[in-house]
């Protein structure tokens, strides 16, 4: 695996570096310092303190390195959470919520351009509809 194709496994580091590299991203920081990716002053990844909803299932710990990803709709985010070889995952707590979680201990699940198609993807989700197409002129589906 080379170490600039996209191919190499995906780290937390990759997340900012991808959201700040997408056009007219801001960064706010939330609790904890934690930071909170806008595009048009909305969200689009923020990385969660941890929450009673998001828990060991072994241990009832605190998940400590929730990150939250936007996602287009409520198919995407089931194509997302309910494919078995797929680290996101979901909680009631974001039932009826266009987003997705991922433990930053598993990022390494994704690939780089895997976890690059899903920052874009909650991007996209977000921007406003002259942004996007701006963005998807210059980027076309392979």
């Amino acid at each position: 695996m080379s170490d600039d194709d996209g191919t190499r496994p995906a780290r937390v580091e990759d997340v900012h570096e991808l959201a700040l590299a997408m056009p007219h991203v801001t960064v706010e920081y939330g609790t904890g310092g934690n930071p909170v990716y806008q595009v048009g002053r909305k969200s689009f990844i923020f990385f969660r303190n941890p929450r009673p909803d998001a828990v060991d299932p072994d241990t009832g710990e605190r998940y400590p390195d929730v990150i939250v990803f936007w996602v287009d709709s409520e198919a995407d985010k089931q194509a997302l959470v309910q494919d078995e070889a797929s680290p996101f995952f979901t909680t009631a707590h974001f039932n009826g919520h266009s987003s997705v979680l991922l433990r930053a201990g598993l990022i390494g699940e994704l690939t780089r351009n895997e976890l690059a198609e899903v920052v874009q993807d909650a991007w996209l989700s977000r921007a406003s509809a002259r942004r996007a197409a701006v963005w998807l002129r210059a980027h076309p589906p392979a």
